[in-house]
């Protein structure tokens, strides 16, 4: 941590400024690198909410105060600043119904529906990312050719939207969660196209395939001017075919839309002990050891559970057969990191219909950890009230233990154990 008065690292030694006013309290630089982040997350899915004529004006004047609090001896009183990290979390669920608004409006309603995975035969793009938008105009300026666009990632969900699963040139999906993509990339013999965050910087193997869209950029890639995709097309007619590889299919596309459909079913099944409990596994995936957690925790559930997933977390839980319950499938995909509004939304309309709270739903929520949009979407439940919320694999680093035990006190928050049978159980005892 760094000192915002005497410009050195925060606790050193022989300072004479009581912690109180240079800043060095390491709980308020706690609670405003946690606004930070909150914003960074927050202002992702705004992002994408503009590029498809969705604002708030709202929003934009509440980034400027937040980030003016952060600015040095502005503030330094936690109570103040943890309603400012609350306000993030209410100002984050605006953004995200936003998001969502604007994907329905632009691409249709929601359904599930099957993905092929893999690869054909002939010429291919593979798109990573969340942009939705980046996807529309690609496919757009691909019409007329033989070139097959496959999604990759977070743009899996992609396929749930008819308006973008209807195009042509849409032919499937391709590979998994980010951190695999060196080895992935590197098998695709056509033109990647990153969209957003979540790109690794490219092995020299690959990178004069790899194009870029506004700030997301890599070395020794191209970036995209204009939305002008002709260079990723000519790429993609340039370099070699890929071959026929087919891999299996996945069910996207259980939107909340689709899922509160169900309310009344469901209700009615849960009355007659049809259904016992469902788990939200999913989140921000990541590489370091510990997130075979999250695989363990799904395999472990009840039959008679569904499991809502999404964000890149799904990866880790996706390839094993869960069965179905009620004609369904018992993992229920939802979609991006950018679809957390919906799992939300699924909680609140769920809660309306049995006519109680969020936390007495028969409702467990195991979020895998990893970056700055899963800490906005944590601020939101947090603002929710939403208490019970297991995180893992390890707590941020940038939360400080007093911050942290705060955050157990209020929302009874945790972290996972070393056991995802013995924390399931304890889960079950307890129901």
């Amino acid at each position: 941590m760094f000192c915002n008065q005497c410009e050195q690292t925060a606790h050193c030694s022989g300072c004479t400024i009581s912690p109180g006013i240079c800043g060095k309290d390491e709980d308020v630089q706690s609670l405003q690198e946690t606004l930070l982040y909150g914003l960074k997350g927050m202002a992702s899915y705004a992002h994408h909410a503009r590029r498809l004529g969705m604002t708030d004006e709202s929003v934009d004047a509440f980034v400027e105060e937040a980030l003016f609090a952060t600015v040095t001896n502005v503030n330094f009183d936690l109570d103040s600043l943890f309603e400012l990290v609350l306000e993030c979390g209410k100002h984050n669920l605006r953004v995200m119904e936003l998001l969502d608004e604007g994907h329905v409006r632009r691409y249709g309603e929601p359904s599930p529906t099957t993905v092929q995975e893999g690869t054909q035969a002939g010429p291919g793009i593979l798109i990573t990312g969340h942009d939705l938008r980046d996807l529309e105009d690609l496919l757009r300026q691909c019409e007329g050719t033989d070139i097959k666009v496959y999604t990759h990632g977070e743009m899996l969900p992609a396929h749930m939207y008819p308006k973008l699963r209807e195009h042509p040139n849409l032919a499937g999906h391709y590979g998994g969660a980010w951190q695999k993509q060196r080895r992935e990339f590197e098998d695709f013999s056509g033109p990647i196209l990153a969209t957003t965050n979540c790109i690794l910087i490219p092995k020299a193997s690959y990178k004069d395939r790899v194009f870029t869209t506004r700030v997301t950029a890599v070395p020794g890639g191209t970036r995209i001017q204009d939305d002008d995709f002709t260079p990723v097309i000519e790429a993609a007619q340039r370099c070699p075919p890929l071959s026929e590889h087919r891999t299996g299919s996945s069910v996207v596309g259980f939107h909340h839309n689709v899922i509160l459909g169900m309310a009344d079913t469901i209700v009615q099944a849960v009355q007659d002990r049809k259904i016992s409990r469902f788990f939200v596994i999913g989140g921000c995936d990541g590489a370091e050891v510990g997130r075979n957690y999250f695989s363990d925790y799904a395999r472990a559930t009840p039959p008679d559970s569904f499991i809502l997933t999404l964000g890149c977390g799904k990866y880790r839980i996706r390839d094993y057969d869960y069965g179905t319950l009620l004609g369904l499938p018992r993992l229920l995909d939802m979609g991006q990191c950018n679809n957390a509004y919906g799992a939300i939304k699924v909680a609140v309309g769920l809660a309306e219909a049995f006519h109680c709270g969020v936390n007495d739903l028969p409702l467990t929520l195991v979020v895998s950890w990893f970056e700055q949009k899963a800490v906005a979407v944590l601020l939101t439940l947090l603002y929710l009230g939403v208490k019970g919320i297991t995180i893992g694999p390890k707590p941020p680093a940038f939360i400080t233990p007093n911050v942290f035990r705060i955050l157990q006190e209020k929302y009874d928050l945790r972290l996972i154990g070393s056991s995802a049978q013995a924390d399931l159980q304890a889960v079950l005892a307890a129901a």
